[in-house]
């Protein structure tokens, strides 16, 4: 698709998956799109925007940067939502809750199957395929492998971390190896730091939009009725 036709073409391309993810794919000729979520399928970035879809070859995009306003998007229940089943049966698997579990596969596919980012992440739940293969998993684009292998690695983070879900969600971003460097922190990096605050932005509106006695059954990341609400930590990031 010619670049001077991108705009106008994106706008009568229908596309009804909700606005979840928010970035900035930054062209060569400065231009700056607003997407939604993007793939890459081969040599061309098929993005995913407001009002459509288009797509640009890879050697027009400069640079792809986060957005720091994401637009609150309606609470819908686990059961209700795309691989609802799958959320609830690695939730109760792993001792996850599952609005977590629903809140990180929103930030990064916006429960696309085949979605894969710039750093071959890959799936539901942006699996590397080093990490997807260290928890078996045989079909990195299969839905329930990819959300079983990443609430896996969440259920492990959590565990890492004394259930504080500031550095378990800076490590799935950045790596526990990196929250490692920087003295058991958040790293200081804007893109991990806008993720842990979208998730728990995300996490934290599903909680306030169930009724009272499910939000105090299930406040904390992992199984429900575990004790109260999140407390923070002396060594995490507060968001």
């Amino acid at each position: 698709m010619r670049l001077k036709h991108l705009a106008s073409c994106a706008m009568l391309i229908a596309f009804a998956a909700p606005a979840l993810r928010a970035e900035y794919v930054v062209l060569r000729n400065g231009q700056r799109l607003a997407v939604t979520g993007y793939q890459i399928l081969g040599d061309k970035y098929h993005l995913q925007m407001k009002g459509g879809t288009a797509d640009v070859l890879a050697e027009q995009v400069l640079a792809i940067e986060p957005e720091e306003v994401f637009t609150p998007v309606p609470v819908v229940e686990v059961s209700k939502e795309p691989f609802g089943d799958l959320i609830h049966a690695a939730a109760k698997r792993y001792s996850v809750d599952a609005d977590l579990i629903t809140s990180v596969i929103a930030a990064e596919s916006n429960f696309d199957p085949r979605a894969i980012s710039r750093r071959n992440a890959r799936g539901l739940m942006q699996l590397l395929p080093s990490t997807a293969s260290h928890f078996g998993v045989k079909n990195i684009f299969d839905p329930q492998e990819n959300i079983e292998a990443g609430t896996h690695y969440l259920s492990d983070l959590l565990a890492l971390y004394k259930n504080d879900l500031a550095l378990t969600l800076a490590a799935y971003n950045a790596g526990p190896e990196r929250v490692q460097r920087y003295g058991q922190r958040v790293p200081p990096y804007a893109e991990t730091i806008l993720y842990v605050r979208r998730v728990k932005n995300t996490y934290n509106q599903r909680k306030s939009g169930q009724p009272p006695a499910t939000r105090k059954a299930n406040a904390t990341p992992r199984t429900a009725g575990t004790g109260g609400p999140e407390q923070p930590t002396a060594t995490s990031t507060q968001f």
